[in-house]
């Protein structure tokens, strides 16, 4: 059996967990938080999430486990069968997370400490975002789905990059930014209405309080050493 190592506070470890949902596959998870000596033991660099396959292979970074999956257990696909239309779903994935979710991310350690970010960062950062709009809105087609008419990794991928955007972006830079983007925000709702979706969530919210404990009293940690 597939274990999925992690915590559900986060958002890569959500998408993992809802590809492993969605193409029906028997895992369980082991709660590791990232940097632990635990976690280290299987990713090399202590990201979350990992996985290890039931022959024993440890396998980190998120876009390659989901490549792993999908390779490995295709009768549920994620990927269209044109190579030409792979390569969109893939180029949608990886916009999203150059210039959508990475960007975004730098404003955490602000949330988490209660401070505002300083106006330099908030314009570097808001010009990031701004190339990634122009991509995603060029990209996208949400008829119904991302990238057309099949249900594809994007879906998955995207909605938990947007997870990011939408908690510190869109409120660090008081700008709904998925709203810069025709339909984005409309197909991200429906997407949260999926039951998978649902069901993350609420594991999501049940591991918060104790994701927000240990990031304080690792903010705390670091300030005493200072």
């Amino acid at each position: 059996m597939i274990i999925l190592h992690g915590f559900a506070a986060s958002n890569y470890y959500n998408l993992v967990k809802h590809v492993l949902l969605y193409k029906q596959l028997p895992f369980q998870e082991n709660l590791l938080y990232a940097g632990s000596k635990e976690l280290l033991a299987i990713s090399p660099v202590g990201k979350v999430p990992a996985i290890t396959t039931p022959e024993g292979l440890n396998i980190s970074e998120s876009s390659v486990i989901c490549d792993f999956l999908e390779e490995t257990y295709p009768d549920i696909q994620l990927y269209p069968e044109n190579s030409g239309e792979r390569a969109v779903v893939r180029q949608i994935m990886k916009i999203a997370e150059l210039y959508f979710e990475l960007p975004s991310r730098r404003f955490i350690p602000y949330a988490f400490s209660g401070t505002e970010a300083p106006e330099p960062v908030k314009a570097e950062i808001r010009q990031v975002l701004k190339r990634g709009i122009t991509a995603l809105s060029h990209l996208s087609q949400f008829s119904p789905w991302i990238a057309g008419e099949q249900f594809t990794m994007a879906d998955i991928y995207v909605y938990y990059v947007n997870s990011i955007v939408s908690k510190f972006a869109s409120s660090q830079l008081e700008w709904d930014v998925l709203a810069e983007i025709p339909g984005m925000a409309e197909w991200n709702e429906s997407m949260s209405h999926s039951p998978i979706a649902q069901k993350i969530e609420a594991d999501r919210l049940t591991n918060i309080p104790e994701f927000i404990k240990k990031v304080t009293a690792q903010i705390r940690a670091s300030k005493a050493k200072q």
